[in-house]
C-alpha cells in the first residue's frame, strides 16, 4: 500500500472523528475501507435524524482517484441507484467529460478529501438533482408530490435509526458549547494590580531625590564664584 495515502487517510480520519455529523469505524482494522454511519443534524431536512450506514473505499493511488460510495440501506432519493450507489459528481474521475457536461471544478481532484465527499452527499440528500435522476420515480415524485416523498423520507428515517450503534449517542446540535466564563475573583486582580505596580512610588522617590540634587549642586556653584 503507497505510504502517501496511508498518511493523508490517517490524517483525514483524525480530523473527522472529532465531527458529530458522522461516525467511522475501520472494517477490521483495515485503512482502506470505512464503515461509515453518514448522520443527518438538520431541522429543516426531510431525512432530519437518519442514521445512514454506508461504506467508503479507498485505493492506493488515492487522493489522485477519488473513493467509492455506497449506502448499505435502501434509500428512496432522486440520486441514489437500489444498490446504494450515488450519482454525484466529487466521486467521478478527474477532468472535464463532454459526454455529461460537467466540469473539472464539480469532479474529483487530489484538492478534494473524505471530508467533502460527506459533506457533498448530506447536501445532496436535501437538494437533489432531478434533471439526471439515478431513480427516475423518486425524481418525478420529489418534483410533483413533494407531501408523499417527505412521507418515504420519513419511513427511511424510522428505518435508519435501527443501524445505530449499541452506546452511540445520536447528536441533536452540531453547535459546540460556549467557552467556561472567567470566574470574578477579586483577591486576583487586586493580587495582579499589586504586581503590576511596576514600583512607581520608587520611581517618584528617585525623581525627588534627583531634584534635590540638582538644587543643591547649583547651590555649590553659586558660592563657589562668590
Amino acid at each position: 500500500m503507497s505510504a502517501g495515502a496511508q498518511q493523508r487517510l490517517m490524517s483525514e480520519l483524525k480530523g473527522l472523528e472529532k465531527e458529530k455529523w458522522v461516525n467511522i469505524e475501520l472494517d477490521n482494522g483495515s485503512l482502506f475501507k470505512w464503515n461509515v454511519g453518514l448522520i443527518v443534524v438538520n431541522s429543516e431536512s426531510a431525512f432530519d435524524g437518519a442514521y445512514f450506514k454506508a461504506q467508503m473505499v479507498f485505493t492506493d493511488k488515492y487522493p489522485f482517484e477519488p473513493p467509492s460510495f455506497r449506502f448499505l440501506q435502501p434509500i428512496y432519493h432522486p440520486n441514489i441507484y437500489a444498490d446504494g450507489k450515488l450519482c454525484i459528481s466529487i466521486l467521478h474521475t478527474p477532468g472535464e467529460d463532454a459526454q455529461s457536461g460537467e466540469l473539472a471544478s464539480e469532479r474529483w481532484s487530489p484538492l478534494q478529501g473524505a471530508e467533502s465527499v460527506l459533506r457533498s452527499i448530506l447536501l445532496l440528500l436535501d437538494d437533489p438533482e432531478i434533471s439526471s435522476p439515478a431513480n427516475v420515480d423518486a425524481g418525478v415524485m420529489y418534483r410533483d408530490k413533494r407531501a408523499e416523498y417527505n412521507e418515504k423520507a420519513a419511513e427511511t428515517v424510522v428505518a435508519s435509526k435501527k443501524n445505530i450503534p449499541d452506546g452511540f449517542i445520536m447528536p441533536t446540535s452540531l453547535e459546540t458549547a460556549p467557552p467556561k466564563e472567567i470566574p470574578d475573583d477579586e483577591d486576583f486582580w487586586a493580587q495582579s494590580e499589586e504586581e503590576n505596580d511596576f514600583g512607581a512610588s520608587d520611581s517618584d522617590e528617585d525623581f525627588d531625590m534627583d531634584e534635590d540634587e540638582e538644587e543643591g549642586e547649583g547651590e555649590d556653584e553659586e558660592e563657589s564664584e562668590d
